[in-house]
């Protein structure tokens, strides 16, 4: 991959990462487009979702300290209760993780019509958000563990995690600012313990001239797309609270259809 490539990858991960339509998908897309070898494996998908893990901190740096700050109050008070439903919701992800990996990095290996058909999927489940709920209630232990569960299953491919945890909390009565900001923050933890071991395996391969070139390359990426993740992020927040995220079942619709008809076409 070069370091061009890398940046496109990058751009398109911090892009989509937010906004709800599968960034994981795009950058298999983006990958079959250019045409990139060596990155079948989930390195630089891992890599770059660690980028937008760090531009969510910087939006939500006001929070996360208050989190902090509650949580070293040792005290059963709402921010403490707040990073348990958090973790709560971080195990069903964190269990698929450890017990399938093997099978998940299986999936990036470039199947566009897969991809296209959980696009698809995706479309559908933004849909109906059309259902929402008109509630403003907080996020309940029994909700996160809910919202968990969807995030688990956004691990393929192809299926907005942003978008199918948003649209769980929204069907379950939680406001829309809550839902946005509870689906941003429960990926924080899972994305950058991976983050970190994947980090480690990458310093500790790049031993040769084509290892050091292919860590430039993910520098750039994570680069471009935590740049980009800082607008996107600041964005997607704004077309929440809007009531706009319906529109984009619509574009998963038509792309995932491309999707499909692509990966026919050069299969």
């Amino acid at each position: 991959m070069s370091i061009i490539e890398a940046i496109i990858l990058g751009v398109l991960q911090g892009l989509t990462e937010f906004l709800p339509v599968s960034s994981s998908g795009h950058i298999e897309l983006g990958k079959a487009l250019l045409d990139v070898k060596g990155a079948d494996d989930a390195t630089f998908t891992i890599l770059v979702h660690g980028a937008t893990v760090l531009s969510i901190m910087v939006v939500f740096w006001k929070t996360i300290w208050e989190l902090i700050q509650g949580l070293f109050g040792f005290k059963w008070d709402k921010e403490t209760q707040y990073i348990a439903k958090l973790a709560l919701s971080m195990i069903p992800v964190g269990l698929v993780g450890v017990f399938f990996e093997e099978e998940i990095n299986a999936l990036f290996e470039g199947r566009i019509v897969m991809v296209g058909c959980f696009l698809i999927l995706t479309g559908g489940i933004l849909f109906l958000t059309k259902l929402e709920r008109k509630e403003t209630r907080e996020v309940g232990f029994k909700d996160a563990l809910i919202i968990g569960l969807t995030q688990a299953i956004a691990i393929l491919p192809g299926i907005s995690r942003s978008g199918t945890t948003i649209s769980t909390a929204l069907a379950l009565g939680i406001s829309r600012e809550r839902a946005t900001r509870f689906s941003f923050l429960m990926v924080l933890a899972p994305i950058l313990g991976a983050t970190i071991l994947k980090a480690k395996d990458l310093m500790e391969a790049s031993t040769g001239t084509g290892q050091d070139i292919a860590a430039m390359s993910y520098v750039a990426g994570f680069i471009a797309a935590f740049l980009s993740g800082v607008i996107a992020c600041n964005w997607m927040i704004a077309l929440v609270n809007k009531g706009k995220i319906l529109y984009f079942s619509i574009y998963c619709f038509v792309i995932g259809a491309i999707a499909i008809g692509y990966g026919i076409m050069i299969g």
